[in-house]
């Protein structure tokens, strides 16, 4: 067997656990649940291999397993390396916690099943060396994640969120295959490498822009950005181990479509700024919804589809290394956060006890901000003269600017008048630290991914437009954020805080179109 098939043991191993539950249902509740995670770490094994092969024979893809173009290949890369590994980490996670979790509910054994099949499909999916398994794979991802969705069928919440999620989903898979048409009419090929080499020289015209902005919609639609966000809010009503399987390359597979096809989505400019527009506004509007949600995994959700805009906007900026790091950072931290959200009561008591909690002023804030820009700059000057400076992208420069944002609360905290020196010097090396981190981690992702993602474009007038707008926008909201305490008892604040924790009525007008309210929910699940 080629060695560079070897990938695709990973989604094997998933899919022949799964077929196995399926027809063996005498085994027992138990004797399932460990073949199971057995199951899971077989292909965690697999992918840590697939690191290895990638480092002993480079970059390339396998044989077709198939005839016409039509068939199975593993494109084995940086970008297919690291999902297919994340992937198989989260999953023998979930897996391992969903033993426990769902103990003794009596339908363990099919949530295995499409847990595992879920994930097959997703580690399918983010190593596909043709578009046609990639297709395949994404559709395969979204029906399987719909039967977990509808664990509990009788939850009436849960159908409805299980119905729009179908509905949007289906939505993007057309759009996803009319994209296939098009690219494979432009280029002549099934192959992904190859497409990408020829959109990197410039080839493709009309047709592939074409591809380019239905791949767009298909990422938009997968990755819950406005105003298709519903569903994303309202899964909590399925058991908590699908809320982290979301993030093992589900919920944020539309991010990977982007970086996957990244040539492409280069050739056309105007498709990468509406992307901007959507991702940004979708960040800042998930964001604030997020901070007047008052049950925990409800704020999670919010943040995710916060999170996702960011993502979505990384890779309208063209920063797809970066959005490669998001993607995974994000992942693990909130895949964590999820599965240990039973414990959150105990966390957000202890933290809410009465201390010397400083509340900063309006000056604190500003002196805040301004301190936290000119750390960003110092340290980015020094990285650069200590190990060169890497992407000189004016959008990865605001991309950092807008991420040190979020540092400068910390700092404010510390400049206030009631702070104690030694929460002001805590303060100001913690703000040094992060700010070193995301450098760090933003050069290395470059390197690691360079040869394999196309750098960031020359900033042209549009370019530079985007970028300026992000880096208002954000800075606004955050400086906002920040002085909330000053002003949030103002009666037209409190009037928008009403609004915002119902993310301004959008899922209600959602499930109106829909017909969501009306309609009866659990034949519609039944028959989705």
């Amino acid at each position: 067997m080629p060695i560079h098939l070897l990938p695709l043991l990973a989604p094997a191993v998933f899919l022949g656990a799964a077929v196995l539950l399926h027809f063996r249902r005498d085994l027992s509740v138990r004797t399932a649940a460990h073949l199971s995670e057995t199951a899971a770490i077989v292909a965690l094994i697999v992918a840590i291999l697939s690191v290895a092969t990638l480092i002993s024979q480079g970059s390339g893809d396998s044989p077709l397993l198939g005839l016409a173009g039509v068939g199975l290949s593993a494109r084995v890369d940086v970008v297919s390396t690291v999902m297919v590994l994340l992937v198989c980490f989260i999953g023998w996670v979930v897996v391992r916690f969903a033993r426990t979790y769902l103990d003794g509910e009596a339908r363990q054994t099919d949530f295995s099943i499409w847990l595992l099949g879920t994930l097959a499909a997703v580690a399918l999916l983010v190593q596909s060396g043709n578009i046609l398994q990639f297709v395949g794979a994404w559709v395969a991802t979204s029906l399987c994640l719909h039967r977990l969705l509808l664990f509990y069928p009788g939850r009436v919440v849960a159908q409805r969120a299980a119905y729009k999620k179908f509905v949007t989903a289906r939505i993007g898979d057309a759009a996803l295959i009319l994209a296939t048409i098009l690219l494979i009419a432009t280029y002549g090929t099934t192959q992904i490498s190859q497409m990408l080499a020829a959109a990197r020289l410039g080839e493709g015209g009309g047709l592939a822009v074409g591809g380019a902005a239905l791949l767009a919609l298909a990422a938009v639609l997968k990755s819950a950005q406005f105003p298709t966000h519903g569903w994303l809010t309202e899964v909590m009503e399925a058991p908590t181990p699908v809320s982290a399987l979301l993030h093992a390359g589900v919920v944020n597979g539309g991010g990977f479509l982007l970086i996957r096809f990244a040539d492409i989505m280069l050739l056309s400019p105007l498709v990468l700024a509406v992307l901007v527009g959507i991702g940004g506004f979708t960040a800042l509007f998930g964001g604030m919804v997020m901070l007047t949600q008052p049950t925990v995994k409800v704020s999670l959700a919010w943040s995710t589809v916060s999170q996702m805009g960011f993502m979505i906007l990384q890779c309208g900026l063209a920063l797809f290394p970066l959005a490669l790091l998001h993607i995974v950072a994000h992942s693990l931290y909130k895949a964590h956060a999820f599965l240990s959200a039973g414990g959150a009561v105990e966390r957000v008591a202890a933290i809410r006890k009465p201390g010397p909690v400083a509340v900063p002023d309006l000056g604190a804030v500003v002196r805040a901000f301004g301190l936290a820009i000119a750390i960003y700059g110092l340290v980015y000057l020094a990285s650069g003269i200590l190990i060169g400076f890497g992407s000189k992208s004016p959008q990865a420069v605001a991309l950092g600017a807008i991420l040190i944002f979020g540092v400068a609360y910390l700092l404010a905290q510390g400049l206030a008048d009631a702070a104690p020196r030694a929460l002001t010097r805590r303060m100001a090396l913690m703000s040094v630290v992060a700010t070193v981190a995301y450098l760090a981690l933003q050069r290395g992702s470059e390197w690691l991914t360079a040869g394999t993602l196309p750098p960031t474009p020359m900033a042209g007038p549009l370019e530079w437009a985007l970028t300026l707008l992000a880096l208002f926008t954000f800075g606004a909201v955050a400086l906002a954020q920040s002085t909330l305490p000053l002003w949030s008892h103002h009666p037209a604040v409190q009037g928008l805080r009403v609004h915002l924790s119902n993310g301004f009525y959008i899922n209600a007008i959602e499930d109106r179109l829909l017909k969501g309210w009306s309609r009866n929910t659990s034949k519609s699940g039944a028959k989705s």
